[in-house]
């Protein structure tokens, strides 16, 4: 003050937060059933160092099939929500995501499910989706890999 040099020294210290999210189980297998059949699976969403309440969406990919055709044969649903609550202590509530999957025709497909929250960050993690012919049955084996 008054042009008086500062007797005072001001350190700043921090830590750099990224939001992530695991899953659990770390990859999510669903049982092979004829076409037109319903297979699900259900994974729990595991929010980490998140410093306020956000809310998770789903990309889910769109196939083309052979006759050209553009079909979604997925279907996620949150049952008990899908918005990260952060509690008293820090800790974010875990989600549940039941992921689900059915066709009428044969298709196979190599691709992603992306898991996207409020603030846009796509890259948190994604669950990535193969489907292998068996038959006229399908089998779906969901791989997680961190990016």
């Amino acid at each position: 003050l008054n042009n008086s040099p500062s007797r005072y020294k001001l350190t700043l210290s921090g830590t750099l937060r990224s939001p992530k999210i695991n899953f659990h189980p770390p990859f999510l297998m669903l049982m092979p059933v004829p076409l037109g059949v319903e297979s699900e699976g259900v994974v729990t969403i595991i929010p980490q160092e998140y410093i306020r309440q956000s809310r998770i969406r789903v990309k889910l990919p769109e196939l083309e099939l052979a006759d050209g055709t553009r079909t979604c044969p997925f279907s996620v649903q949150f049952p008990k929500g899908q918005d990260i609550v952060l509690s008293s202590d820090g800790t974010a509530n875990e989600l549940i995501c039941r992921i689900s999957f059915t066709s009428s025709k044969p298709m196979s497909f190599l691709g992603d499910i992306l898991f996207i929250d409020q603030e846009e960050n796509r890259l948190l993690e994604q669950q990535t989706i193969v489907f292998l012919p068996y038959t006229r049955t399908w089998h779906c084996t969901t791989l997680i890999k961190k990016l």
